[in-house]
């Protein structure tokens, strides 16, 4: 999607207009039709969410910062936008995902509500610095959590879910990869890695760094390269994984990725499946089962979501759209027509395009060339003598 700094995409022509119009870094405004289009896409999204039983919510971009950072936001701490808030003096947090905020409503309000609870959102984020793949700082996000059930079930309808939602948009290719996120800490623990030791292992195998991972002296180098090389399609990666020499509670949670390996192939066994057992992307807040959605074409993931633990406990999974991922990748729609309506139209008439379907663009002046005005405009057709007309051109 073509999202753009306007000021900055005129900044040779506008020299003369003060820097206080321009965004800072990493912002940007979204002008037409990709407006338009993401707020479409969103409205689908949001419908097809609806369709399995999610309802919306819509916390506030703003929140506390000793509220947001319990539970599952202490993870992205370290993205967080801070500022003082005005009326308290307290420290506020602008929001940099909106997954801790369905936690904490999951929690409080809606605490009495029968388990489990579909919700679903979308909203935008803002970031304190952006990355080398993602420059901005100011994202769409669109998602559901299913919250109150730890059933392999729930796994299994969540990530149905992101697929048919990406589907239903068009999305081709769609390649699903899971992950373990709790498997390396699991095996660092059993050989008696430190923090650091296990930090680092993390990191390494997280961006397949062969070479620094054979630099590395620390026990289980050989198992942790094992690891790394098995990523790859769903059914050999398990069994190589399973081929592994792992500690029992690895197996286990090996043995649970392959049992929903077993139903996503029952429920649609064409879906493309990968695993990769060493990869986290840096979200520490997972502790089951995660996944990433991916397209060829895409810049970067499409999706992710995966199993956490609410603030007292209570289990949950769900997953996150990136939109400005997803629009890139989704076929355009045709823009709809405009059509001009000239200055002194018949008003029930455009009321009547409308109802069909038709943009109406009102002339607010006469003109001697109500064409030429319509052109200009940007309208593709003129109401003339009762019926909409072809502009040339």
């Amino acid at each position: 999607m073509d999202t753009v700094n306007c000021v900055n995409r005129g900044r040779g022509a506008m020299k003369k207009l003060s820097t206080i119009m321009l965004l800072p870094d990493g912002l940007q405004d979204t002008l037409p039709p990709d407006a338009e289009a993401e707020a479409q896409t969103t409205s689908r999204l949001l419908e097809t969410f609806a369709s399995f039983g999610y309802q919306r919510v819509a916390p506030p971009l703003a929140e506390f910062e000793g509220t947001f950072l319990e539970g599952p936001g202490a993870a992205v701490g370290a993205k967080t936008f801070r500022m003082v808030d005005p009326l308290s003096q307290e420290m506020l947090c602008v929001r940099p995902d909106i997954t801790p905020q369905i936690a904490r409503i999951a929690e409080s309000c809606l605490s009495n509500l029968a388990r489990p609870l579909r919700l679903s959102y979308a909203g935008h984020i803002l970031r304190g610095s952006g990355t080398q793949l993602y420059p901005e700082r100011q994202f769409s996000q669109v998602g559901v959590e299913l919250i109150g059930d730890s059933s392999l079930a729930g796994d299994v309808e969540v990530i149905l879910l992101a697929h048919e939602a990406l589907s239903s948009l068009g999305v081709a290719d769609i390649s699903i990869d899971l992950t373990i996120p709790t498997l390396v800490p699991i095996i660092c623990r059993d050989l008696g890695l430190g923090e650091i030791e296990t930090s680092e292992v993390r990191r390494v195998l997280d961006r397949k760094d062969t070479g620094s991972l054979k630099e590395m002296d620390v026990p289980g180098r050989e198992l942790f390269e094992s690891l790394m090389l098995a990523a790859g399609p769903a059914n050999t990666a398990i069994e190589k994984i399973g081929a592994l020499n792992l500690p029992n509670e690895a197996g286990r949670h090996v043995a649970l990725l392959e049992d929903l390996v077993n139903q996503l192939r029952a429920f649609a066994p064409s879906m493309a499946l990968t695993v990769d057992p060493g990869e986290f992307r840096g979200v520490e807040y997972h502790t089951g089962v995660a996944f990433n959605v991916f397209s060829r074409g895409a810049r970067g993931e499409l999706c992710g979501g995966g199993r956490y633990c609410l603030y007292g406990g209570e289990k949950a999974t769900g997953f996150t759209i990136y939109m400005e991922s997803l629009q890139g990748v989704i076929p355009n729609d045709p823009e709809p027509s405009r059509i001009y309506i000239p200055f002194g139209g018949d008003a029930e008439k455009a009321r009547q395009l409308r109802r069909k379907g038709w943009r109406t663009v009102a002339g607010l002046q006469s003109t001697d060339s109500e064409r030429a005005e319509a052109v200009r405009l940007g309208c593709t057709h003129i109401f003339e003598n009762g019926e909409p007309q072809l502009l040339d051109g």
